[in-house]
């Protein structure tokens, strides 16, 4: 008697479930219809406004449109919200998310193309951002001219700190004992310029990797930058001891000056983004520790994609007219006209900020 009793309840279940699924989906399909024709201009309208900023950017746009599109997008987004929340047709559930997508990288998404954001950068941008971190730049130049005379008065005191300071892969027979003519030949040029373009390129890595770490260190108040910077000065006012102590002074100094004005200039700009970082990190103001670091950090960015920029040429330098100029007057005239143009560049050019256009 059980059997049949729960075979017959059992075939009402599956009646009543036919007879509620259909219904359940006609009603489904309504609520989606309706959520839709209520919402549809809208969406149609907010459609047609990233159409034409697709097609011509804002110049294509109505007034009453351009202040229209936050309310529109807004009016989407929470649409699409509501859509995935009750699970509403898959037709209309893409077409939100495309819709959505869409018009946020219009009204959010970066205004610039990679030309137009590299014109702007080369054209006031880089210059811009070296000249808000002037301070740090001072700071920066201080702490480069010690560390040069640290260097110098630690070799004059005892030439065995020469050998601490200098690294051995750097020295070659650049060392003290080291006759003038020795020296002198490490000031020469090269014969021809074969195996110069692959030295450019070491060059390159040896010093951006030096400008990074610079820019890098500066999460720590700034202190191990202004260290690196020392270290990397004292370096060099060994060389000048030992260069000017055999009477090459003004030689070396012409040989540096052709990539130096670039390199150094440009190792000075990564210490001083660096810097700059851990400062506002210790002296946020009313920000936020965070906060002062995203804005130091972002215009510290700025800076470092030149600085890069400074090495390439650096790397150049270096390898081509450093090597292949052996005339002490023209050396200093590459040095001089290098130095000209980027403190002319940085300091002198001038151009303002563009509008903020867009909603």
């Amino acid at each position: 008697m059980k059997a049949p009793v729960a075979a017959r309840k059992i075939t009402d279940l599956f009646s009543r479930n036919e007879v509620e699924a259909p219904a359940d989906i006609a009603s489904a399909a309504l609520r989606s219809d309706r959520f839709r024709l209520e919402r549809e201009s809208d969406w149609r309208r907010l459609e047609a406004i990233v159409a034409r900023m697709e097609k011509g950017g804002l110049k294509r746009i109505e007034d009453a449109d351009l202040l229209a599109l936050p309310t529109l997008y807004r009016t989407a987004a929470s649409s699409l919200s509501v859509a995935r929340e009750t699970s509403l047709d898959a037709a209309t559930l893409a077409y939100l998310e495309g819709l959505v997508q869409r018009a946020w990288f219009q009204v959010y998404g970066p205004r610039l193309g990679l030309f137009a954001w590299l014109r702007e950068f080369l054209l006031g941008g880089w210059s811009r951002a070296v000249r808000e971190i002037w301070l740090d730049i001072c700071i920066a130049l201080f702490v480069m001219v010690s560390g040069a005379i640290v260097g110098w008065l630690l070799v004059v005191q005892d030439s065995e700190w020469f050998y601490r300071l200098v690294p051995t892969n750097l020295a070659d027979n650049r060392r003290p004992g080291a006759s003038r003519a020795e020296l002198m030949e490490t000031l020469g040029i090269k014969e021809g310029s074969e195996g110069l373009s692959s030295f450019a390129a070491f060059l390159f890595s040896n010093n951006a990797g030096v400008c990074i770490l610079a820019f890098a260190l500066g999460f720590a108040f700034g202190i191990p930058s202004l260290m690196l910077l020392v270290h990397n000065m004292a370096l060099l006012g060994a060389f000048l001891w030992l260069f000017q102590s055999a009477g090459l002074g003004v030689e070396f100094a012409a040989w540096l000056s052709v990539h130096g004005t670039t390199e150094l200039f440009g190792i000075l700009l990564a210490g001083a983004a660096g810097l700059h970082i851990g400062r506002s990190m210790a002296f946020p103001g009313e920000r936020s520790v965070l906060a002062a670091a995203a804005t130091s950090g972002r215009r510290g960015a700025v800076v470092m994609v030149g600085v890069v920029i400074m090495m390439i040429v650096a790397a150049f330098l270096e390898a081509f007219p450093r090597q292949l100029v052996g005339d002490t007057g023209g050396r200093f005239v590459i040095g001089a006209i290098f130095l000209a143009f980027w403190l002319s560049y940085f300091f002198l050019y001038r151009r303002d900020a563009p509008a903020e256009t867009g909603p």
